[in-house]
């Protein structure tokens, strides 16, 4: 359902937070597709397609709360240090 997602839940059902620092960095070389060195809000909003093909794009909101939560400088994307600090949190 639309607005539904809470992220730590997510973290904690696939295991990621769980996982090495070396691990979670490979988890943000996929998740940062443009290999800018950072997840951009719209590389967030696809963030479950990327466990699952037939899962659904997070919605606007889902995307700007997960973003908040991961973006330690308030620049509106994260790096990977600020990816390491929201899994583990």
């Amino acid at each position: 359902a639309a607005d539904s997602f809470d992220y730590k839940t997510f973290l904690v059902k696939v295991g990621l937070n769980s996982k090495s620092k070396d691990q979670l960095a490979k988890v943000f070389e996929i998740l940062d597709q443009d290999r800018s060195g950072f997840i951009e809000e719209e590389e967030l909003k696809l963030f479950l397609k990327n466990f699952s093909a037939s899962a659904r794009a997070l919605t606007d909101a889902e995307t700007k709360a997960f973003l908040a939560a991961g973006d330690s400088d308030g620049d509106g994307k994260i790096g990977v240090d600020g990816e390491t600090a929201l899994i583990k949190t």
